[in-house]
This record gives structure tokens, sequence and C-alpha cells, in this order.
């Protein structure tokens, strides 16, 4: 006699993903909710770091009917345990009992990827650790969503792509600006021609890292510091790099040390540039010229088009907020929460136009739903990937104090000193894996 069954989503998925679809049950007591699918037709999640950002995402994802999160990892304890005890009460509350135990904790990663159980990861790490975890992830097929900046180096970015590429994994990259209307919208304009040829491009983000100089601190309880450093230079622990606890008293400010990021280049350049670059069509691409900030001259990029991109807070003498795309017709300007244009004519009927850009109004669901399709989400690793290497190639430039050619193709400087800058030599025993 021949059996038949219904294949659910997470079949769908592990089947659409080339893995061997094995019977699957969780086995922590989580049961059907009203508004949820049963166990086993839900998407279930891990979270690597669990720091601020953090904290936002995993109340996104366990908001989500489709979702069950199942493990959180992180190097400070009291915020791997903040991290369960938010999941575990969020899912009390769907059980008659009132009561749910079931989300593991751990201080290595790669705990967290043996879980054969877990479909898809959460990284919210700090940057220099993003490329090391997301390779290994996707080598055990593993779906991701990894905060902005995508990595430190411009080679990392290169072999995270690669990475996703090679093991079909879905990828999306948390520059959420993307999944919002008023971005959507401008570049949708400006692609369509409203403003005219693009002839220059403002974008207001902060600037540059630099080497990291603060005094050692001692070593707080339960922070395993060696593992925060990770591939990162040895250095004494200080609060400011890691601060403990779930509600923090200092702010994290490690993405102002050039060992672990690239300052607000690389913060709030993974989100402006990243529009900038949705703009002017370069998703798959980036300039080709940069020049270094030289007394009133801004760092500056050229592209093959004859655009100009320049990082900058003003123009002209007014105040720029966001990213502003100038026209030959116009201009328009773009941030959080807002949207000017000038003629206000050039955004009447603004989807009426021949392109029309990927849209989405939620981030996390957008990768949530790229995940049953198998399809790219609206910011894919490639996305991501290039975006980041705009704020990478300007920080070199910025860095070495020196006008710089750059091939987006190749991914090479005309510079040899410029192309010790691609990557980095990481701390033993930590290596880029394999792809």
């Amino acid at each position: 006699m021949s059996h038949s069954r219904s294949i659910t989503r997470r079949d769908f998925v592990k089947k659409a993903a080339t893995l061997a679809a094995a019977p699957y049950v969780i086995t922590t007591p989580v049961h059907a909710a009203e508004g949820r699918p049963a166990p086993n037709d839900r998407i279930v999640m891990g979270a690597i770091g669990c720091g601020i950002q953090s904290r936002h995402l995993i109340n996104r994802f366990i908001s989500a009917s489709e979702t069950q999160l199942v493990a959180v990892c992180d190097v400070d304890k009291t915020r791997r345990e903040a991290a369960r005890d938010t999941i575990e009460r969020k899912y009390a509350k769907e059980k008659e009992s009132g009561r749910y135990k079931g989300c593991a904790v751990h201080t290595d990663f790669r705990e967290v990827l043996a879980n054969k159980d877990i479909d898809a990861l959460i990284i919210a790490t700090p940057d220099h650790w993003h490329a090391i975890i997301v390779i290994e992830a996707c080598k055990a097929g593993k779906d991701i969503y990894c905060e902005k900046p995508l990595s430190l180096t411009i080679h990392e970015a290169r072999q995270m792509v690669n990475a996703v590429r090679k093991h079909k994994r879905v990828f999306q990259t948390g520059s959420m600006q993307r999944s919002s209307e008023e971005f959507h919208k401008a570049c949708t304009l400006v692609r369509n021609g409203r403003i005219g040829k693009v002839q220059e491009v403002i974008v207001s983000v902060g600037g540059t890292s630099k080497p990291c100089d603060l005094p050692e601190q001692p070593i707080p309880d339960g922070m395993n510091w060696d593992w925060w450093i990770g591939p990162a230079p040895s250095r004494g622990y200080h609060e400011e790099l890691a601060p403990q606890g779930a509600d923090y008293k200092v702010y994290p400010h490690w993405r102002s040390y050039r060992e672990y990021s690239g300052g607000g280049m690389t913060d709030w350049g993974a989100h402006h540039f990243d529009i900038a670059q949705w703009g002017l069509g370069m998703d798959d691409s980036g300039p080709v010229e940069i020049s270094p900030p030289k007394g009133d001259q801004p760092l500056t990029y050229k592209y093959a088009t004859g655009t100009v991109m320049m990082r900058n807070d003003r123009h002209k003498g007014e105040k720029i907020n966001g990213v502003r795309f100038l026209g030959a017709d116009g201009w328009i300007e773009v941030n959080r929460g807002y949207f000017k244009a000038s003629p206000e004519s050039a955004a009447n009927d603004p989807w009426s136009g021949k392109i029309a850009l990927y849209k989405s109004r939620d981030h996390y669901g957008d990768f949530l739903d790229a995940m049953k399709s198998r399809k790219p989400p609206i910011c894919d690793v490639e996305v991501g990937a290039r975006s980041v290497s705009v704020c990478h190639v300007g920080n070199i430039a910025w860095w070495l104090d020196k006008p710089l050619k750059w091939d987006p193709e190749k991914e090479r400087f005309n510079d040899n000193e410029a192309n010790k800058w691609l990557d980095r030599a990481r701390r033993a025993p930590w290596t880029l894996p394999e792809v």
C-alpha cells in the first residue's frame, strides 16, 4: 500500500534548498496557538549576537506567526540570558499553562550552527565577526538575516556572496531603509528620470574609524572577552567596546574603532550609500574613482556614468537631510520619515514609470517570504556587498590620504598600498573559512 502525506512549508523550504528532507519534530513543548501554524510548519530560527540591535530583531521575528526562535548566542552571559527570557516570555503567553522553557543559550556560535533543526539565523554581532559566521552558516545550510554593514573588508564581502551562492542560501542584509516607502519612492522617481540625468548625489553620514586606543579595564564576570575579540587583534577589555548587561549603562562604541568597523562611514553609510547605489542603478557595480577629503573638498566618488557622489552634510550652504539626488531638471532628497522634491511636480504619480523597483514594506517579512519562494529578498547579499564596498573604498582613500581608482568588476585598486586593505590579518586560531 502506498501512503501519501501533505508537504509542509518546512519540507518545501528544505527541498527547494536541495537539502535532505528529514522528518522534523520540535522537541520543545510549543503547541499551535490561534493564528500560528503548527510547530512543524514554522521557520525555526536562532540568534547570534544579543546586543541592542538583536533585541529589536528578536522581538520582530518572535512576533511573526510563522517563526520559532529556539537558540541564542552571545559572549556576555547577561545578554544571552536576557534574550532567552524575552523569547520564553513571549511563547509562554501562547500556552494555556502560561509557562515555556525551550530556548537554548550558547557562547560558541558553532553550537548553534550544529543544530540541524534551525532553518535560519539572525546574525547581529560586531562587524569583525560577520564573515566567519556567515560563511560557516551557509555551509551548515542556514538561511541568514545579517545586520549591516555586511563586512569588515571588501574581500570578506565577496566571500560572503560566494558562500551564499554556492550553498544556495537566502540572505537578507539588514539595510532596512529599502523596505521603507519614502526611500522606495525616491529611488523609483530617480530611476525613471523625473529629475533628469543625475549629476550629483550628496550623502550625509558620519566620519571614519580610528585605531583603538582605549585603556584596559577588568573583564566583568560572565563576559568571554577572548570570544568577543575573536579574529581581531588582541587587546584588553573596555566597556565602551562591549558594555555588559541587557541594559547598558554605557552605549557600545566599537564602530568608532578600525579593528572592528569603519565608523560612521560603514554604520550610516551602509544605509545611505546603499540608497544612493539603488537610485543610481548600481546594485551590481560601484564608483570608479575616489578622492579623499581635502580642506573644504569632501570625500568624493565618481561613477563611470560621470555622476559624482560626495559625503557632505551641506550643498551650497544648505543642510542635507539624508541623501539628495541632483539631476539636470531638479532634485529629490530623502531620509527616514522625510521626502522632498524640487520641483514638487517631480513626485507626482510616483509609480507610473516604466521602471518598477522591488517593493517591500516589511524587511523582516520579506526575508521570511524569500525563504519560502527561494528568491532573493530586497537586500540580497550582493546588494549588501556592493553598498559596504562603497563605504570601504571611501575609508581606504581617507586613511591613505590619496586619490584612488577602483575597478568595481575586479574589485581592485590601481594602487598596491590600497590593495593591502582589501582584507585584514586575523588572530589565530580564526581564519576566513573556505567557501
